[in-house]
């Protein structure tokens, strides 16, 4: 038999709590390994939950929980209390359970240390993807493959917004609002729409593919907060969706992690994943392309993730998995295609003296695209300022960046110009 205590009893906790009551049988039955629900911790038991458990259950404090488990669960989410009672638990020979992506995130590589040095199991699939066992596939599945790539929509909330903005033509601020009003979005919700909630997944996904440490630091992060419904629908008409995309990519024996807007072709079964739902795209070098989709939040999808490491940690007697175990080289001049707009004088010679300064810099235009569509979408046909849009082939982050930053200093060019990167399979 092995024991579990859980820390935090909010969304997750209670449904961790009730599949391995209501399941406890179902378990049994598949693994021959008896798992008993001993103890649960929670600084506030007044709160509604959508599950409740017997007062016998709940814990006097950390150190009675830790007397009656074998396995404990961390749900209660930031960094600093959360790192300290993993730590403790890891120190009283503690196997545990974590979906704290923010915690792995920044101190992954300390913690599975730490598990090793005291010979105790440390699982985490419930960090990324709800339910999708992306963890495990990449652990276990594809281990033995080169990883190409990671294309992650990680995060349910930017992506359900910006399915509103494409399918219904609404605004950003309303379709916030409304994911907000929905419970999808927090009333916070800065690490959602500004991709921090992603940057810390794509770190745990990448650290694991490419077999090492990735300061959380070098992750290039920009979120959707500036995105414009003209571009999403601009980008329509080119044949793109745009979604909130976190890209781990291997170039060069550097690593790429980045999360940003990006254009993915239509027809890429990337761009129909709508909603609050979530979907990683992983290309190795033996198996090709694998799509995992799924729920990537909630109580009951995260909760079997939760509990599929507590079975892993029964079955294999505890073993670790060391994923952060070198640092890993960070490349931030990133190689891709790139969509920008300009707004501009309507006169002749603008287009040159843009297109002069991005030959200047090596950067290839693939196409510009007609005024008199760009304008009817704009909704500016006879306006003195027109939008101007261009497509590039491949180039670098860095000549884009300086291009562009010299180009706007141009007289006809009268706005900051909007840029969103091309992302192909």
């Amino acid at each position: 038999m092995y024991r579990v205590g859980i820390v935090g009893y909010g969304t997750v906790g209670s449904g961790v709590a009730e599949l391995l009551i209501k399941n406890k049988d179902v378990i049994k039955e598949k693994t021959g390994i008896d798992i008993s629900l001993n103890a649960v911790l929670d600084k506030d038991w007044t709160r509604e939950r959508p599950f409740n458990i017997d007062d016998n259950l709940r814990a006097n404090s950390f150190e009675d929980l830790l007397d009656k488990s074998d396995i404990v669960v961390e749900l209660i989410g930031g960094v600093n209390i959360a790192k300290d009672i993993i730590e403790k638990a890891m120190e009283n020979k503690k196997h545990v359970v974590s979906a704290n992506k923010h915690l792995l995130a920044l101190h992954g590589k300390e913690l599975i240390e730490k598990a090793y040095k005291y010979g105790v199991g440390f699982e985490f699939e419930a960090s990324v993807g709800g339910g999708i066992p992306i963890i495990k596939a990449l652990k276990e599945g594809l281990v033995a493959n080169r990883i190409n790539y990671i294309h992650g929509i990680l995060n349910g909330t930017t992506n359900y917004i910006l399915t509103r903005m494409l399918d219904d033509g609404m605004d950003f601020d309303i379709a916030l609002k409304e994911a907000q009003s929905l419970g999808y979005a927090e009333q916070d919700p800065t690490f959602d729409i500004e991709g921090i909630d992603a940057a810390h997944k794509i770190t745990i996904l990448a650290s694991i593919a490419y077999g090492g440490h990735i300061n959380f630091k070098d992750v290039y992060i920009e979120g959707i907060s500036n995105i414009n419904l003209l571009d999403v629908e601009l980008g329509r008409e080119l044949g793109y969706t745009i979604k909130l995309l976190a890209v781990a990519k291997s170039t060069n024996n550097e690593l790429e992690v980045r999360v940003h807007p990006a254009f993915i072709k239509s027809q890429e079964q990337m761009s129909k994943v709508s909603g609050v739902y979530n979907a990683i795209l992983i290309d190795g070098d033996f198996v090709g392309k694998t799509l995992l989709y799924g729920k990537g939040a909630g109580s009951k999808p995260t909760a079997s993730a939760v509990v599929s490491d507590i079975v892993d940690i029964a079955k294999h007697s505890g073993r670790s998995f060391l994923a952060f175990n070198k640092s890993l080289k960070i490349n931030k001049n990133f190689y891709t295609r790139y969509y920008i707009r300009f707004e501009v004088e309507d006169k002749i010679g603008v287009l040159a003296s843009i297109t002069n300064v991005f030959a200047k810099y090596g950067i290839s235009i693939a196409s510009v695209l007609q005024k008199e569509m760009v304008c009817k979408v704009a909704k500016k046909e006879n306006s003195l300022i027109v939008p101007l849009v261009i497509l590039t082939h491949k180039a670098y982050e860095l000549d884009v960046s300086k291009a562009i930053e010299e180009i706007k200093n141009l007289s006809v060019v009268k706005e900051k110009p909007v840029l969103i990167r091309l992302e192909e399979e």
